[in-house]
């Protein structure tokens, strides 16, 4: 994205920002998920990173919150109330502490307090000499609510500040800052309740506690148990790290959680944000992360504040279910039944702990629906761990230049018409998706990718994840994961294992494509025409077009073994549209060609015709038919009275039982191993 198109899409992200957080900050509605209007705070955050002076001050980076409401007294904060910065992954949190240092112009102490980020809401209190005089709400940052009546109704906020240990002093004024918060069974009792006087429920426990202390009645407040964690000291009491805070805090008689820790190191950060991630279900009140502070509070201090947050803590949140991205194309895929379906190709986003780059659009009644464009910003979501689905689309991101998806009329795989059964589009060619079923079979075990079978084919065909065979070097590992019975080692493996499938012997390339006709030996002698036809070494798919690709029928019929009709089917192959098309897509994916050797290295076998059959212990068959081309044998695909020799290993087929009717000579593999020596 050049800085023109960036400045366009911060325009478009301020704008929709501004208008989700009103409504969440100062209405208590929720139009859009949290996780989603996190997604879009942050690349807002990340592309005035790139272009720092595309940064203005009304940016959303720049504030904290919603206005102040008008029906409580205002109170000024004695020091900025401000919000945190996101991260989602270990490489933002480590590019935080980058950004940190560079500013610091040193590194820092591994030392870091982390916190658990509870989705509740901020409040200041004000003690003086001991006892509860103030609470307000963050509000702008600056200025606040005051609600003090309200939260005198909360248990967990002392009145009265009490020490047992003598030595410790309570200041005239304390200023500390804490979360208000609900359990989430309280919020379930009370949504109830609601729901039972046929009244409006909440969308989350953060919008009930925000809504509760906000309630002009403190009794309504008392009604429904609030809870609180006090996690900062605002006064300077002589706290040097934020964890001598909580210390004092839990001292002077303020509950704390027992949950938060200091450590030691980046890698400590990683570990508490994931072991909390694994507890999370059972922890009772909702958080969406952690928050991670510097320990030291000079070193915080002098770090500052950037926008609205400070360069000293960040906020390291849980995998969102909900993430904004953009919908750079939408693909026609056709599966194993006939089915045309619309898949959207998405810019690369984390979705549940994965990346995903594809989304289904199931049927063009849903594309219809969602009224979804080329371009468009979608929110994407992956509830309960299911296939990436697009929710809604954000036309309030459009610039104008996105563009129609058109329901296809004919078939992109082979032109017949397209014809509507119900919601779903399909090929009019009952053998179509049949057809690419059994291609995709055959070219996944021409480049032996052990690790990916029928049913994981047909899954990627269902799935809208491969419309050919150059796609299966597309899928990522996030795309293969978030698919039920696939975990996240079983889907890494199968990537690490297609993209070493990406180097292929030219004859196995050739072999690969399922040209009609064509089998393993042809392959053979095609790859030899081809580098002869060819005056640069072979090295890319391409390069076959520039060889077999415009060669003549007359001097397809001249290569050994091809006839009038194996030649026409191989000239046809490369002058149609679509093969044409995969070969070169087979280029973009990076698929790579290997030249073995030609020529043979002995005469041993010279003049022999062998057959292979069944399974070899001590090599592959692909092992043993070079062994025999390397001694100057051929080898053939099947069994004539021409055939030298059948090599028949366990399991052998149909070809030893033609063999022995034959009277060709059968060798068992210790016999084949002493022969070629």
């Amino acid at each position: 994205m050049d800085k023109k198109q960036a400045k366009e899409r911060i325009v478009k992200l301020r704008q929709t920002i501004d208008k989700y957080r009103y409504a969440y900050h100062v209405e208590n509605k929720s139009l859009i998920s949290d996780e989603a209007l996190d997604a879009l705070k942050k690349e807002l955050f990340d592309l005035e990173q790139q272009y720092p002076d595309l940064i203005t001050s009304d940016s959303p980076t720049q504030r904290v919150a919603g206005k102040p409401l008008k029906e409580f007294k205002k109170v000024k904060h004695e020091k900025p109330m401000i919000s945190l910065n996101d991260a989602f992954s270990e490489e933002d949190v480590q590019d935080w502490l980058k950004r940190l240092e560079n500013y610091l112009g040193r590194p820092v102490k591994q030392e870091f307090y982390c916190e658990h980020k509870i989705d509740g809401l901020s409040v200041e209190l004000v003690y003086e000499n001991g006892v509860f005089k103030q609470g307000s709400t963050r509000g702008d940052g600056l200025v606040g609510e005051d609600i003090t009546q309200n939260l005198k109704t909360i248990e967990a906020i002392p009145l009265k500040l009490e020490i047992e240990n003598r030595k410790l002093k309570i200041p005239e004024r304390l200023v500390v800052r804490g979360e208000v918060f609900l359990t989430k069974k309280e919020f379930e009792r009370i949504n109830k309740e609601l729901e039972k006087k046929g009244e409006k429920t909440f969308a989350n426990p953060r919008n009930l506690a925000a809504g509760t202390v906000r309630q002009l009645d403190p009794e309504i407040t008392a009604h429904r148990k609030l809870d609180s964690f006090e996690y900062a000291i605002v006064s300077d009491v002589g706290q040097k790290t934020h964890e001598d805070e909580h210390k004092l805090l839990e001292s002077w008689g303020f509950k704390t959680n027992p949950h938060n820790k200091k450590v030691s190191s980046i890698e400590g950060i990683f570990e508490f944000q994931k072991s909390v991630g694994k507890e999370r279900e059972k922890i009772p009140y909702e958080i969406d992360g952690v928050v991670v502070i510097v320990n030291d509070n000079k070193t915080f201090e002098t770090a500052g504040v950037i926008g609205k947050a400070p360069r000293g803590a960040i906020a390291y949140k849980f995998s969102p279910k909900e993430a904004t991205t953009i919908v750079e194309d939408v693909l026609t895929q056709v599966g194993r039944t006939g089915a045309i379906t619309p898949v959207a190709l998405l810019k690369p986003v984390q979705v549940g702990g994965i990346t995903i780059t594809h989304a289904t659009l199931h049927n063009y009644d849903e594309v219809e629906r969602l009224g979804i464009k080329i371009g468009d910003t979608v929110i994407i979501t992956r509830a309960g761990d299911v296939i990436p689905q697009v929710a809604k689309v954000l036309t309030e991101m459009r610039t104008g230049k996105e563009k129609a998806v058109h329901q296809p009329k004919v078939c992109p795989m082979d032109g017949s018409p397209a014809v509507k059964e119900g919601a779903i589009l399909r090929c009019g060619n009952k053998n179509c998706g049949a057809r690419q079923r059994e291609s995709l079979y055959h070219f996944v075990a021409a480049f032996s990718i052990d690790g990916m079978g029928p049913k994981i084919v047909d899954r990627f065909l269902d799935e809208g994840l491969i419309g050919d065979a150059a796609d299966i070097f597309t899928v990522q590992k996030g795309d293969i994961e978030a698919l039920e019975r696939f975990g996240e080692k079983s889907a890494e493996n199968l990537v690490v294992e297609i993209s070493q499938r990406k180097k292929i012997a030219l004859e196995r390339f050739i072999y690969s494509l399922g040209i009609l006709h064509v089998g393993e030996e042809t392959s053979r002698l095609l790859s030899q025409a081809a580098i002869s036809n060819f005056q640069f070494p072979i090295s890319k798919p391409t390069d076959i077009l520039k060889s077999l690709g415009i060669m003549p029928l007359e001097d397809l019929q001249e290569i050994p073994d091809v006839g009038p009709a194996v030649a026409k089917s191989i000239y046809e192959f490369f002058r149609d549209k679509h093969h044409l098309e995969l070969v070169k897509k087979f280029d973009k994916v990076g698929v790579h060609l290997e030249i073995g050797e030609l020529k043979a290295k002995g005469t041993k076998l010279k003049n022999l015709t062998f057959v292979l059959t069944g399974t070899m212990e001590s090599m592959s068959r692909d092992e043993a038919k070079q062994k025999i081309r390397q001694l100057g044998g051929e080898v053939s695909e099947s069994v004539s009275k021409q055939t030298s020799y059948v090599v028949a290993g366990s399991e052998a087929g149909s070809k030893l039982e033609k063999a022995q009717k034959l009277g060709v000579k059968v060798l068992d593999e210790k016999a084949f191993l002493r022969l070629i020596g």
